[in-house]
């Protein structure tokens, strides 16, 4: 079977190396130490770990400041078992190149100052500003293999304050190309106080919550990692001299979070900064995968942070006009007209949290109408499903509010919604018909319950479907149920306002056959989805699980009862968009990655509405650096279901595919890898009356898996 090289090219330049080498990679399964699935070593031979001992840690044994301001420190360089590693890669493989610095708190302020800097100019005008950095020309000594002492060329100040905490920082590499494994980085932290004692050094945010998003928070070339160490550097003393914009990490980290929501806040002055290579950075289409006032995403509580409360208990002008970019601190506008020339008051107004929400607390100004306490909430659960083939199913079910009292239907037929959805089979949604005034819901039906259920006072109910499961039905069939209610909140007051809120998509499988429940295969979970999307809600928050999706975002279904009412034009002329929800999933976080195919990924949505998600930025990172890294599969997958290739499942309809119907394997692949080769290499490897041979080479035990392929590129 041949691999197109349009598919693996970036794979090929990582292993060609190590065809000379011969058995650098196994043929037959990973090696028996233990790497992450998107490492390269995970793939290596046992011999091939064992000479190179891949990988790579930096650690600090001890930091010093002499009375001169001469900082010195003596370090170690290992692998992750903690061999020693010579930086030259003389003793042991791989050239190793690191950098430090230095930075200190001082005394009554909360961020960082680097002692390390450098002065740098503007592109045009001459401006100049002030950015931390690295040290240039110390010197280093090597104590043994492995351990060194590196002396700053740069010495703290006179004068300079030996109670204070101070940070140094490690940050380096280790190119191990020449054996297939890549490129290694590594940094790493040091907290100390010169004159002894216990540093106290900030810690808000941990880099776990921003890996969450980011897989491998990682900067500048793929070595400066995490947040421990980006605060030494983007502190209030570096700023842009060509915007003029300041790169302190409150400032930065929520300027780019918010986006897209600047016009939303009415902000005139997008953020962006002028970087490596001159290139201007802009983050004004990002779009936050969360609602972006849920400051508990990256302020997690739960941490373990020290100061992880702290933008509860001290706010600052600098990281809440960040988002708040709409307000003149200087002259009080759209600050309720009051001027504020420090951040001494800001947490006598903004308090923690006050006795109302949407007031003037931190919390409460914060709120999302949807999560207000103050709503009953919603909960279905599917109890159980009589029918079989050819009957109408008769439901059971409980509606309750989050006291455990029962929800009338009547608030659900006047100001709300409660549909339920039957599918089938769970084999594989979306090729059965459940008769011919459905249609437009190719492979499902749905139907609105609240009018016809019959409950107790409870919130005990039943529902009989209007439609039959199909006469010739077998297997394992699935009901879901979706509901929505609004509320107005605040009611009598100035913050008056109508909100609406659903329950959680409660999936219930049952056998139509009296064969045994198979429920349909797990592919993504929901625990993955909302370590991004922290609540994952779509169509107006009626959908927010997984496993309710596929029901109608199956292989048969487009958007074709949409796209004639379509409000742009070029929309209207173009067949219809297919939204199978591996397709769908995959193009949408592909995004800005589409570019490089000459294509988009445009659905017509509720009312006609043009959505075209060619500008997504994926924000899994790669090992350089870089954002949009859709190699990290499991990221979204369940474990390892990247390798189990959908063989036999239905074909996708694909209208403005290159081909539809599309094999299930090669829709899933190709919804990735555009590019016209790919295709090709799929359809000669799919038998007309076998089907597709993806696994052989890409299936979890296959030479080629999907795992293996993406592994550190």
């Amino acid at each position: 079977m041949r691999i197109p090289s349009s598919v693996f090219a970036v794979r090929r330049y990582t292993l060609g190396l190590v065809v000379v080498a011969a058995s650098v990679l196994m043929a037959s399964g990973q090696n028996k130490t233990t790497f992450g699935a998107h490492e390269l070593a995970a793939y290596a031979t046992q011999a091939m770990i064992q000479y190179v001992n891949p990988g790579l840690v930096f650690s600090v044994v001890s930091a010093k400041i002499a009375s001169d301001g001469t900082i010195s420190v003596d370090y170690k360089v290992t692998d992750p078992k903690g061999l020693a590693l010579d930086t030259a890669g003389i003793q042991t493989p791989g050239n190793i190149t690191n950098s430090l610095l230095a930075a200190y708190i001082p005394k009554g302020q909360a961020q960082y100052v680097s002692y390390t800097s450098r002065v740098v100019t503007a592109i045009t005008g001459g401006a100049t500003g002030t950015q931390a950095s690295a040290d240039s020309g110390g010197t280093t000594s090597p104590v043994a293999v492995g351990e060194y002492i590196y002396t700053f060329k740069t010495k703290a100040p006179a004068g300079f304050d030996p109670t204070a905490t101070h940070r140094i920082g490690i940050y380096g590499s280790r190119n191990l190309t020449t054996w297939g494994l890549g490129t290694n980085y590594a940094s790493t932290t040091f907290d100390f106080v010169p004159a002894g004692g216990t540093p106290a050094p900030r810690d808000i945010v941990r880099t776990t919550d921003c890996n969450a998003c980011h897989y491998q928070l990682a900067f500048h070339g793929g070595s400066r990692q995490g947040v421990d160490l980006c605060i030494m550097c983007h502190t209030p003393q570096t700023t842009d001299p060509n915007t003029g914009n300041t790169l302190d990490m409150p400032v930065m980290a929520h300027q780019i979070h918010i986006g897209t929501s600047f016009s939303k806040i009415q902000s005139t002055t997008p953020y962006s900064i002028v970087g490596y290579g001159n290139a201007l950075s802009s983050w004004s289409a990002v779009v936050y995968p969360p609602d972006v006032r849920k400051c508990q995403t990256c302020h997690n509580p739960k941490n373990g942070a020290a100061q992880t409360n702290a933008w509860l208990t001290t706010p600052t002008r600098a990281a809440c006009g960040a988002c708040h970019s709409n307000i003149n601190f200087a002259t009080g506008l759209n600050h309720v007209n009051l001027p504020e020339a420090s951040d001494s008051q800001c947490s006598q107004c903004h308090i923690p949290q006050g006795m109302t929400e949407f007031d003037a607390s931190i919390i409460g100004g914060h709120t999302i109408p949807a999560y207000s306490t103050t709503l009953q909430g919603i909960n279905v659960t599917l109890v159980k499903v009589a029918g079989v083939a050819g009957q109408k199913p008769t439901v059971s079910f409980t509606v309750k509010n989050n006291a455990g009292a029962g929800i009338p239907m009547s608030q659900f037929t006047s100001g709300g919604s409660l549909s339920m959805t039957m599918t089938g089979p769970t084999s594989d949604y979306g090729n059965v018909s459940f008769g011919s005034d459905t249609a437009s819901t190719p492979g499902y039906v749905t139907e609105s319950v609240a009018a016809a259920s019959q409950c107790d006072n409870s919130g005990n109910c039943a529902y009989t479907f209007t439609h039959a499961i199909p006469a010739t039905a077998q297997g394992t069939y699935a009901i879901g149920v979706e509901a929505r209610l609004s509320a107005t909140l605040m009611a009598g007051t100035v913050l008056q306002q109508t909100t609406t809120y659903s329950a959680h998509n409660s999936v219930i499988n049952f056998s139509v056959d009296g064969s045994k429940v198979a429920p349909r295969r797990t592919v993504v979970t929901m625990a993955n989805c909302n370590k991004c999307h922290s609540d994952l809600e779509l169509h107006g928050g009626l959908r927010n699980d997984v496993t309710y999706c596929p029901v109608c975002h199956n292989p048969s279904n487009t958007d074709f009862t949409t796209r004639p009412k379509a409000t742009v034009a070029a929309d209207q002329a173009l067949p219809p968009q297919g939204i199978n929800f591996a397709l769908m999933v995959h193009k949408i976080h592909s995004g800005v990655n589409m570019a490089q195919y000459n294509a988009t990924y445009v659905v017509v949505g509720y009312g006609g509405s043009h959505n075209d998600f060619s500008g997504v930025l994926y924000p899994a990172m790669t090992p350089t650096g870089g954002v949009s890294d859709t190699t990290i599969c499991e990221m979204c997958h369940a474990a390892g279901t990247e390798n189990n290739d959908p063989i036999g499942k239905l074909a996708v309809t694909d209208p403005q595919g290159l081909l539809s119907p599309n094999p299930a394997t090669t829709s899933a692949c190709t919804s990735c890898h555009l590019d016209t080769a790919t295709y090709a290499h799929a359809q000669s490897n799919t038998d007309p009356k076998f089907g597709e041979s993806c696994s052989v080479c890409h299936g979890a035990a296959g030479q080629f898996s999907a795992s293996q392929v993406h592994a550190g590129l």
